[in-house]
């Protein structure tokens, strides 16, 4: 239990001073790490929505993904199984992305913003903490998806495998047609850290950051929703140490780099539309502890060798599309907030529904 506890401690400020660095570095404020916006991304970089402004393949996706991967391949627990519930859990995802984009940030991205100041991020957490108190009771009363079983390597090798063509995707962006894709953002590279010091160097920063994130995050299991499913139904904090260690790893580099800024106003990439925070991030919550996972778990589960997970992150992927094509990621919008009401009924249906007698 002590070498479980150092070891998550250790990655959680790791993974802070990272997020820190990659800031400074160039990435946008208090996104040094964000899974859902990353993910959004990549979608507006192949085409999938047309809000090229975020067009951007990000290699800190690429390189978590591919960090876990290869060392669960070394430690020997790269294990392929999958096969439960595709359809479901890819239209969870989707709703994950939803709910995460109306508050614009992953539950990762939370954390920093909290760090650095943004109160916002506190509302969002107590929603995120309260979905994950109704996926909580949905567990007690039986939810489950069903069993996975074991797959074929070949299977659990696809979510690696389109990681590795991404990455070319990023170092060669190739003009496939006039005008793309592959798409870049229309004022440059956006958020690719290290880009005044040049493309190339940029690129094998994030990627070299996000390889470190995602052996760290293998060999700790670090899960924000884990870790507060497992304080409500354990009462274990074990998980939860680790993104402690990230806020105050985060709060003192924002401290130290001057860029704290304590209150709801004039935050980075944010709004104030409280309740759409809350409800928000309550969808996130109770998707996640649904799915096993927060989107950041995801990426390791799906470098573990976990095809459920693969099949989240394209949904996701699909989600920041639907989001962005149908006007669903303004928050203040009607469509947004009914877009985010309609996830959390649809998922509270699914979670009723799926009860094991």
């Amino acid at each position: 239990m002590r070498k479980e506890i150092v070891t998550i401690l250790i990655a959680g400020c790791i993974i802070g001073i990272a997020s820190i660095i990659l800031v400074r570095l160039g990435n946008p404020a208090n996104m040094g790490f964000c899974v859902a916006c990353f993910e959004r991304d990549i979608a507006g970089a192949l085409g999938l929505h047309d809000f090229h402004a975020t067009a951007w393949i990000r290699p800190e996706i690429i390189g978590i993904l591919l960090g876990a991967f290869l060392t669960a391949l070394v430690t020997r627990e790269f294990r392929p199984e999958g096969g439960s519930s595709p359809a479901l859990r890819f239209l969870l995802a989707m709703f994950i992305m939803i709910g995460a984009l109306a508050f614009l940030g992953c539950p990762l991205r939370m954390i920093l913003r909290l760090g650095a100041g943004d109160l916002n991020a506190l509302v969002a957490l107590a929603g995120f903490a309260g979905g994950i108190g109704i996926g909580v009771v949905l567990l007690r009363a039986g939810f489950n998806l069903g069993r996975t079983c074991k797959q074929r390597k070949a299977e659990s090798f696809v979510m690696p495998a389109v990681m590795a063509g991404l990455l070319l995707l990023v170092v060669f962006l190739p003009a496939f047609k006039e005008g793309g894709p592959v798409f870049v953002g229309t004022k440059g590279h956006p958020g690719c850290a290290g880009t005044s010091a040049g493309l190339g160097i940029g690129i094998a920063v994030s990627l070299g950051i996000g390889l470190l994130v995602g052996i760290l995050a293998q060999r700790s299991r670090l899960c924000l929703a884990g870790g507060i499913r497992d304080l409500i139904l354990i009462r274990s904090g074990l998980l939860l140490s680790g993104f402690v260690a990230i806020f105050v790893v985060g709060l003192a580099g924002s401290l130290i780099v001057g860029s704290f800024n304590l209150g709801f106003e004039n935050q980075p990439i944010a709004h104030t539309a409280h309740l759409w925070n809350f409800l928000g991030m309550a969808l996130v919550g109770l998707g996640s502890v649904l799915l096993g996972g927060c989107p950041f778990r995801q990426l390791v589960l799906a470098g573990n060798g976990n095809t459920d997970s693969a099949l989240t992150i394209f949904g996701m992927i699909a989600g920041a599309a639907v989001a962005h094509n149908f006007g669903l990621v303004k928050a203040a919008s009607a469509y947004g907030k009914g877009a985010v009401i309609l996830g959390l009924v649809i998922t509270i249906i699914i979670g009723f529904s799926n009860r094991e007698k």
